[in-house]
């Protein structure tokens, strides 16, 4: 599978300009009540130490025994990153160390992975877009966690984290610039919270990235490469790649050498810090696990998951687009998350006529509510006003019972004080005014007391404008606008 690789920005340098080489390898916890190899529980928060069965504390003779539910959702992912589903995987034991690893090794894949070979289509300014290669995605359990904050004198470790599964998701060396990387893990995101395999919570550690970077001149061949640790927010991953592809520019361009090492992100200082020198494969001295078997399932298996898949970004988009005439834009933004596009596809259930209002209810959706949410800090799912008032709103102004402006005014209502939009429109005079006996008599009065601009308007029909704006000022913003025009255009003559 051949990703297009999007050439990135270039960075200049003393010597000319510089390309940016980045590689991602995605951690994505998955979804699962119990963990990989044992039945404890998955739940985030608990007491330390307190969801750790014996399998998880690497106590001699306890065997793992595989959990077919973190099976079926990496096998959804892989299907979601239109990958290659591997019927035969091997799961290896990768050695080493340390001491939030009681094993003294991981149970991971390598050789022979769950997924194989796929794709992201990522978006990026200027309504471009470029596809990033997917190389692997692999399960494994995640160590625990080292708590060196707690006491002057040691260390403390947590295994409740121990055990649980992840799925290594590696991304080729397709990116090309920090705006491209952002991308590619928000859209990764997207897709695993779509699927339900990963909540994508990068606070509580449930999606972290480790960054790939390398610097060359552009067709160079590829340079030496520095990885990045766990970095678990997107403007941070932005903020280490400029950094760290400086740093090794200036190394270069002085005539050093970069070092290949694992580095830490520092985001107090913006800058990147050495942690060690990187571990190679044969380092970890992989080979099967002798406790577990290889993992097989059929082809039937994956078609019958494939069946089942949720409607994805992408694909919501683009029937966005085609059905209701929305804009890339606009359906890009109700898609960015499964909640914004889900409350959306609630208005349209709600609308009395969704062919003719969809894109109007998309734009009052984005503009008017996302934005009152985002002034406000909320969530869609803290939203005051609910999908079906807003539903009802539009209908409001698609009927022709209320204008624009009134619209607004009604919005601020429900936002505030809640009820039913219609209920509201009744009793508080809000319908908009359609008589044209009442709206005439409005222009013949501007008319008459502006001789002036009749004139002006007569010679330049583009300034009628000046006199829609003032029968709706007098009307209050009730009167159909349609029909202010319609009426103007007939009394001036133009």
């Amino acid at each position: 599978m051949n990703a297009t690789v999007r050439a990135g920005k270039l960075i200049k340098g003393q010597t000319g300009d510089w390309e940016v080489v980045i590689g991602m390898e995605i951690h994505a916890q998955v979804t699962s009540k119990s963990k990989l190899f044992s039945g404890a529980s998955t739940e985030f928060g608990g007491e330390p130490n307190s969801h750790v069965s014996l399998v998880d504390a690497g106590m001699p003779g306890m065997l793992p025994v595989i959990n077919e539910e973190c099976v079926r959702q990496a096998v959804r992912t892989g299907l979601g990153l239109n990958a290659k589903i591997n019927l035969r995987s091997v799961f290896d034991r990768k050695n080493y160390f340390y001491p939030d690893l009681p094993q003294g090794y991981q149970i991971s894949q390598y050789a022979s992975p769950i997924v194989g070979e796929g794709e992201v289509t990522v978006e990026l300014d200027g309504g471009k877009t470029a596809t990033i290669g997917i190389e692997r995605l692999h399960l494994e359990q995640d160590p625990g966690k080292m708590l060196h904050d707690q006491s002057p004198t040691m260390s403390l470790i947590d295994f409740n984290r121990c055990g649980v599964a992840l799925m290594e998701i590696v991304s080729k060396p397709d990116i090309r610039d920090a705006e491209q990387a952002k991308a590619y893990v928000t859209k990764l995101r997207s897709i695993l919270r779509y699927l339900g395999t990963c909540d994508g919570d990068m606070e509580k550690g449930n999606l972290r990235c480790d960054v790939n970077v390398s610097v060359r001149k552009p067709g160079a061949p590829l340079g030496t490469r520095c990885e990045i640790k766990n970095m678990n927010s997107i403007n941070f991953i932005g903020q280490a790649i400029e950094h760290e592809a400086r740093r090794q520019i200036e190394i270069i361009e002085d005539g050093g050498q970069i070092e290949q090492e694992t580095r830490r992100f520092d985001p107090n200082k913006g800058e990147t810090r050495s942690m060690r020198s990187k571990e190679e494969a044969h380092d970890y001295r992989y080979f099967p696990d002798p406790d577990l078997l290889p993992l097989e399932f059929s082809q039937e298996y994956v078609d019958g998951l494939k069946a089942q898949l949720p409607e994805l970004p992408d694909q919501k988009k683009a029937r966005f687009t085609a059905d209701f005439g929305l804009s890339a834009y606009d359906a890009s933004v109700l898609v960015a998350e499964r909640e914004s596009a889900d409350f959306y596809e609630t208005v349209l259930a709600n609308l009395a006529d969704k062919a003719r209002d969809g894109k109007l209810a998309a734009n009052w959706v984005i503009n008017e509510l996302f934005g009152r949410l985002n002034k406000e800090g909320h969530d869609i799912a803290a939203s005051p006003v609910s999908a079906a008032q807003l539903a009802a709103i539009v209908d409001l102004i698609g009927e022709g019972t209320i204008s624009g402006k009134i619209a607004k005014d009604l919005f601020e209502i429900v936002w505030t004080e809640g009820g039913d939009p219609r209920e509201l429109v009744e009793s508080r005079g809000m319908k908009q005014v359609t008589d044209l006996g009442a709206i005439e008599k409005v222009v013949d009065d501007i008319i008459a007391a502006n001789p002036d601009k009749v004139a002006q308007a007569k010679a330049k029909p583009q300034l009628a404008g000046w006199f829609v704006g003032q029968v709706m000022k007098q009307s209050g913003g009730k009167a159909n606008p349609q029909a202010v025009n319609d009426l103007l255009k007939a009394k001036l003559g133009i």
